[in-house]
């Protein structure tokens, strides 16, 4: 059941045009993905909420965006160098590669049914392999100009901490806040867009007092679930896994996961850490830079400890997709229903006049121009009026207005609810503020 409900989302993705597999007529590049005419929509809608609720209402955190591409030198500082490792193994008989930590969640690709090993192939010794992605910069490629696609985004809030410090007159308890594109060359690639090669990060790195460090982790702790509870995801379907020790990066004092319910099982969505003041003090001694806090008040002088909430948008992207998505029966039809938050859906509102004569085109595509001001929204005037909801249903299209002979006498239209499919008349002029409170509520 799990495996179907996945098949079938993956297929509305393809269908009404979310996701499609890169290069797919060049018979596609294993894990990358495009983002179709709606799937960019609510890939953005996704980041919108994000930033919104993460950086523009606080008054404590301010945002940055910096470059794929950093000084070597960086990534040797933090380790990744030397410690961005997962096992591999390798089958002598198929020639494939596996994760040698994860073999029971594997399967062999000639013998679907068996594991790596159970399928008269035998396993090479495990060997580590660096997931960064290597390329030179510059006209020459020797060992002079290896440079990294970087796999997080969170060192380049660390080595600008003191530039925004001074810049932004910001002090702690703060933070930086940065979405952007991430490199991770996986072994094993899994679950769609779950786990893929390229992906998009949204971080935030809170710097605080060393004593403030665990009251501010229980803080975002519980504000990153929250916030996945205010876009609608059902309580069911999440939950807070806290790390045991033996699971704990060596510079973290705590961490934990908010986990999803996907249909292939519980899975992790977000990270939340305590990374303590390990990068800034690594970062400071490599440099020789001071990027110890001086605080004014108390005359004391301490390295920031730091909280980082991390979260995947395209995990955040599945997650959204898998709670909306629903089959139901509507007057004895069977449809297919996603039921975004209305901040989340891709198109706000279907605008269709009820016939295409007698006026009703001009008044819808007046109301597709205004209405289209502020929001995404779709005019369609094509196939029976039942026909047209359910395509706007399975798109996630929270309200349908129908522009009818009424309209002409009164101003108003019928505005029609997504998920009871209950209907009710509006004016005109009352539309684009009842999207708009609705969204942002």
């Amino acid at each position: 059941m799990a495996t179907d409900r996945m098949e079938q989302i993956v297929a509305l993705c393809k269908r009404r045009g979310f996701v499609f597999q890169s290069s797919e007529i060049y018979g596609g590049l294993k894990s990358c993905w495009d983002y179709g005419p709606l799937g960019v929509e609510l890939k953005r809608n996704v980041k919108d909420a994000w930033w919104r609720y993460m950086v523009r209402g606080r008054p404590d955190v301010v945002g940055i965006d910096c470059s794929i591409l950093m000084h070597p030198k960086v990534w040797e500082t933090s380790g990744h160098i030397a410690g961005f490792n997962d096992p591999m193994v390798d089958c002598k008989k198929c020639k494939a590669r596996f994760r040698a930590d994860t073999l029971d969640a594997q399967r062999c690709p000639e013998k679907p049914s068996k594991k790596p090993g159970e399928c008269e192939g035998e396993l090479t010794a495990p060997r580590q392999f660096n997931l960064m992605f290597k390329t030179f910069m510059g006209p020459v490629e020797d060992a002079s100009a290896i440079v990294y696609l970087r796999p997080e985004t969170a060192q380049g809030i660390f080595v600008n901490f003191k530039n925004v410090c001074d810049t932004s007159r910001m002090r702690p308890p703060f933070g930086i806040a940065q979405q952007g594109k991430s490199f991770r060359n996986e072994i094993v690639t899994e679950n769609f867009i779950f786990r893929s090669r390229e992906f998009e990060q949204m971080e935030l790195e809170f710097f605080c007092p060393p004593a403030e460090a665990m009251p501010w982790y229980e803080y975002w702790r519980k504000a990153r679930l929250d916030w996945f509870l205010g876009l609608g995801v059902r309580a069911e379907n999440l939950r807070l896994r806290d790390h045991a020790q033996d699971e704990l990066a060596h510079y973290s004092a705590a961490c934990a996961d908010v986990e999803y319910q996907f249909p292939f099982g519980w899975k992790e969505l977000e990270g939340i850490a305590n990374r303590t003041d390990f990068d800034l003090k690594r970062h400071s001694e490599a440099t020789g830079k001071d990027l110890a806090w001086f605080d004014d008040i108390t005359r004391e002088r301490w390295i920031p400890y730091v909280i980082e909430p991390a979260l995947g948008v395209d995990r955040a992207f599945l997650a959204f997709l898998c709670d909306a998505w629903a089959e139901d029966e509507i007057d004895g039809e069977a449809r297919s229903v996603l039921r975004f938050h209305p901040a989340l859906a891709p198109i706000k509102a279907g605008i269709f006049p009820l016939v295409k004569k007698e006026g009703l085109p001009e008044i819808g595509h007046a109301i597709e121009k205004e209405l289209s001001r502020e929001f995404s929204v779709f005019y369609d005037e094509k196939g029976a009026i039942g026909r047209r909801y359910r395509r706007q249903d399975e798109c996630g299209t929270p309200w349908c207005i129908t522009v009818d002979f009424q309209t002409k006498d009164d101003q108003t239209v019928t505005v029609r609810h997504r998920d009871d499919c209950r209907q009710e008349r509006l004016s005109i002029a009352a539309l684009a503020g009842f999207i708009r409170e609705r969204c942002l509520g």
